[in-house]
């Protein structure tokens, strides 16, 4: 999966076709953006963390958790990797 796509004076992306059906995207689907080592990197908001349970199994500690759980330790993990990346960020530019 991948495609070249050029960037719009206004900042704007098209997301090509093959990329759009393979990830179900739709318009309006809102995505969180942000940046890993020099790239970009584009996260679409179309699936429930719901959508999620069980893909990965059974826990190797065998704990499992609530869904509000899920979502405090997804959220506390994103925090902790924007303040990493502002950090690297103020960083670099120091």
């Amino acid at each position: 999966m991948g495609a070249l796509t050029t960037m719009t004076s206004k900042g704007q992306l098209t997301i090509p076709k093959n990329v759009r059906d393979e990830l179900n995207l739709t318009a309006g689907t809102q995505f969180y953006v942000t940046t890993y080592d020099g790239h970009v990197v584009a996260v679409p908001k179309n699936k429930k963390l719901a959508d999620l349970a069980g893909a990965l199994g059974k826990p190797p500690s065998g704990e499992t958790l609530t869904i509000e759980q899920m979502r405090e330790a997804v959220m506390d993990a994103v925090a902790e990797d924007e303040r990493r990346t502002v950090s690297e960020w103020q960083e670099a530019t120091e």
